[in-house]
């Protein structure tokens, strides 16, 4: 059998999953928090026919060999952790980082998740709590008499009261950050879990030991670009077609070698 059948079968898939990631990216260019993904190949083994440096004669070698490439299989799926846009909101609750850093969230199950997305909202005990309710760790509440909200740079959050005339501190926000954020695990929901590959959490106040500072509101907008996705999308469908094409032109070499026999 023809081995590029197999060697181009391998560049539809892998162009099949460029494509994937490219629709996910452009699903969510304005998801809050979301970084957008790379997909990255390499090329398979090869098939060597004659080494390099092999005896052409007494005298000579091959200088280059002879080795035919077998396709292209994926290797990763990063995530790229560039900083996006800040959208002006003017909610007291929207929170973006400006620099490293992810607020830290409690699961339902005990765990710490970590995000980007700073759209908090209050739950009816007056906790501040993600769009999915989880809450934000340390742990944040509002009294219920609470008129104004301000959340400084470092994230101390001072509340003021009704009948009072000075704010008061009620909490401080704290980020983590991590060695290798891109060896982060996906949960979706715009939120992470450590792995032994990010390391552990490194947890300070904002703009301590490298971590970013707090704006309040505003929100991180996807840090997708949208033309770059679009050039990535026909990048991967032309190289798609360029596949196909190379397994009907083995096809058509397969057909004319059956019709010698006629």
């Amino acid at each position: 059998m023809i081995r590029s059948l197999y060697t181009a079968a391998t560049g539809m898939m892998a162009q099949q999953m460029q494509i994937d990631v490219v629709s996910n990216n452009i699903a969510n260019v304005n998801t809050i928090g979301y970084k957008k993904q790379r997909a990255e190949f390499a090329d398979l083994f090869y098939q060597t026919m004659e080494y390099a440096g092999t005896a052409t004669s007494t005298t000579t070698q091959s200088p280059t060999g002879i080795s035919v490439g077998l396709g292209v299989r994926p290797t990763a799926i990063s995530k790229i952790f560039t900083q996006g846009n800040f959208k002006e909101t003017r909610n007291n609750l929207d929170l973006a980082i400006q620099g490293d850093g992810f607020f830290q969230v409690q699961l339902p199950d005990g765990r710490i998740a970590y995000t980007r997305d700073g759209a908090f909202k209050l739950d009816s005990n007056g906790s501040v709590v993600t769009s999915d309710g989880y809450k934000l760790i340390p742990e944040i509440t509002l009294p219920p008499t609470t008129v104004q909200v301000s959340i400084g740079t470092d994230g101390t959050v001072s509340i003021l009261e009704a009948g009072q005339t000075q704010m008061q501190q009620i909490g401080q926000i704290q980020l983590a950050k991590f060695i290798n954020p891109a060896g982060l695990h996906s949960l979706g929901s715009n939120l992470y879990i450590n792995t032994s590959s990010s390391g552990d959490p490194i947890v300070s106040n904002p703009g301590i030991d490298g971590l970013g500072e707090i704006r309040q509101g505003f929100v991180e907008m996807s840090n997708v670009q949208l033309v770059e996705e679009m050039t990535d999308l026909i990048t991967g469908q032309r190289a798609y077609d360029a596949s196909s094409k190379a397994i009907m032109t083995s096809d058509e070499m397969l057909q004319t070698v059956n019709n010698l026999k006629r």
